[in-house]
């Protein structure tokens, strides 16, 4: 598995939607089938398990519109994503969703059946959290693939005891060994093939070569859809908050810093999260602060957007951040400056996530305002720097990147607190940067906030990511406020950042199916949720293509 990257894995995807794991996961996933078919397809079987999430959400959440639009080959955050139903039947492309148990390894199983008249595949995928995939299964076949390298598929005609046989065999070694070494996989079932997996865009001349073998009947390539690519060279400087602490110690001289000519202005946090993206990735220092620059600049668009006021037919609150801003500036709400401007920017940006405008995902869409709402709100009142601010998001990223590791993002698997608990926590230490607090402080701060999200179920009300949502983002957000100044004022943190994502990683685990992104419970299950859910369903229009079939 590969380490965890803080634009792969924590800031990001840039997107359009409800939910990360929900569309833009699916939308990943359908880019990889659409590859699969050489960009040809006419025909989707899609099967969601019952006992998963997706049979009571993939239509309110998300997720058709996610995967449909990876079968037209869009990027996550394409505008034509509002009208995917129509581009869909122009393409000619016929969607068939049935509900059948099949024993789904996780509750975002997308199993798919893709045909287009003269040939057939199967691909199984799962979105594991905050836009983050895996491809499970081939043709029936396991595999393990997550989208962050080019994957050359052989298809051979003939094998013996699982060994590639004939020119093949060296053909292959010799592809695999230019292309990083990264491995040389067999995989043989329903169908037997070769993997070959490569950070580097593989030469199709050299694929032809291959591929003129007698042994080899066909092949696919499959392009990456991660914006981080696999890094087999990576030599990580730490991988916990415990080594982070003994790697600060270490007083190593980092000279590659002199370029950025920031480096008096750097925070000892940032500047390691710099240093471990950039180990993690292969990106110079200054290609890494221009991404960061850049998911700055569309969080700011987000609140501008969301202030401005919005507009979604299918939505389930009305815009209220323009309402609280004028109460906020004409001072008629009760004193509280920085919570007050974090809580308008929080609700602007989910406004601008419900009515299908471009959002990162930090770390998902469904919390997408806690973290970026908490650093943009408390920069606004100190006069913050645009690269303070960049510095503080790479803080909340490695803060990510340590929770990604050991835990999970997906609401699906542990309910929100691995969104808007993680979000706080992230949110927390970056705004310890903001003030130029120490590392120590920062990764105190992370922890007490995390501490403070231990068991926050997922019931989202009429399947919409409305609603109890952007209270948990406001409520991540303030919760971050106070374990920043918490953690400034000299608060015990008791259980260090480490022990408690483990713990939170165990109590997710622990919570009910029904408590985790399933509207089977909590306040989706209230009369009002149905009553409310029943009446957006009524306004939504389903395309005469798509036929949905319980089995």
């Amino acid at each position: 598995m590969s380490a965890p990257s803080i634009f792969n894995d924590v800031l990001g995807p840039v997107m359009r939607g409800p939910s990360s794991s929900h569309s833009a996961g699916a939308l990943r996933i359908g880019r990889i089938a659409l590859d699969l078919m050489q960009g040809q397809l006419t025909n989707v079987l899609v099967e969601y398990d019952p006992n998963g999430s997706l049979v009571t959400t993939h239509k309110s959440q998300g997720s058709d519109m996610g995967l449909f639009g990876g079968f037209l080959g869009w990027n996550a955050d394409d505008d034509r994503l509002v009208n995917y139903q129509q581009h869909l039947e122009q393409a000619g492309i016929s969607i068939d969703i049935r509900y059948l148990s099949y024993g789904a390894i996780h509750p975002n199983t997308y199993k798919l059946t893709l045909s287009n008249g003269n040939i057939e595949h199967q691909l199984t995928g799962i979105s594991t959290g905050g836009g983050m995939i895996e491809i499970v299964s081939i043709d029936q076949v396991p595999v393990k693939l997550q989208g962050d390298s080019y994957v050359l598929v052989l298809y051979l005609d003939r094998c013996i005891s699982g060994n590639v046989k004939g020119n093949a065999e060296s053909l292959i070694s010799k592809l695999a060994e230019k292309y990083d070494k990264m491995g040389l996989k067999f995989f043989q079932g329903n169908s037997s093939f070769v993997i070959i997996e490569s950070s580097q865009k593989i030469d199709t001349t050299l694929i032809e070569q291959v591929c003129s073998d007698s042994s080899i009947s066909d092949h696919r390539l499959i392009n990456p859809v991660m914006p981080i690519l696999n890094n087999p060279g990576m030599i990580l400087p730490f991988s916990n908050a415990q080594e982070l602490l003994r790697y600060l110690k270490q007083d190593i001289k980092k000279q590659a810093f002199q370029d950025v000519k920031q480096e008096n202005k750097l925070q000892p946090l940032s500047l390691i999260a710099i240093e471990y993206e950039a180990a993690r990735s292969g990106l110079s220092h200054e290609q890494l602060l221009d991404k960061m620059n850049n998911i700055r600049l569309i969080m700011t668009a987000a609140v501008t957007t969301g202030l401005n006021g919005t507009q979604f037919s299918d939505r389930l609150l009305p815009a209220q951040s323009p309402g609280f801003r004028q109460k906020h500036l004409a001072g008629e709400l009760l004193p509280s400056g920085m919570l007050n401007e974090i809580i308008m920017q929080v609700t602007a940006i989910m406004e601008a996530k419900s009515s299908m405008h471009t959002i990162v995902a930090a770390p998902t869409a469904g919390s997408c305002g806690a973290m970026a709402g908490a650093v943009l709100g408390a920069a606004t009142v100190l006069g913050s720097s645009e690269e303070d601010v960049c510095h503080a998001l790479f803080v909340a990223g490695l803060i990510g990147v340590l929770v990604a590791k050991d835990a999970t993002f997906a609401a699906e698997e542990a309910g929100c607190m691995a969104e808007c608990g993680s979000g706080s926590g992230m949110a927390a230490a970056a705004l310890i940067s903001l003030l130029h607090g120490s590392t120590e402080q920062c990764l105190v701060a992370a922890s007490m906030a995390l501490q403070n999200s231990f068991g926050m179920v997922c019931d989202p009300i009429a399947n919409r990511v409305e609603a109890p949502c952007l209270g948990k983002n406001v409520m991540a957000a303030s919760n971050a406020l106070s374990c920043a100044n918490m953690a400034l004022a000299g608060f015990d943190q008791v259980v260090p950042l480490d022990e408690v994502i483990i713990a939170m990683a165990k109590v997710g685990a622990a919570i009910p199916h029904e408590l985790c992104c399933t509207a089977l419970g909590g306040l989706s299950q209230t009369p009002t949720a149905k009553k409310l859910e029943q009446q957006l369903a009524g306004s939504v229009n389903i395309a005469d293509i798509v036929r949905f079939k319980s089995c």
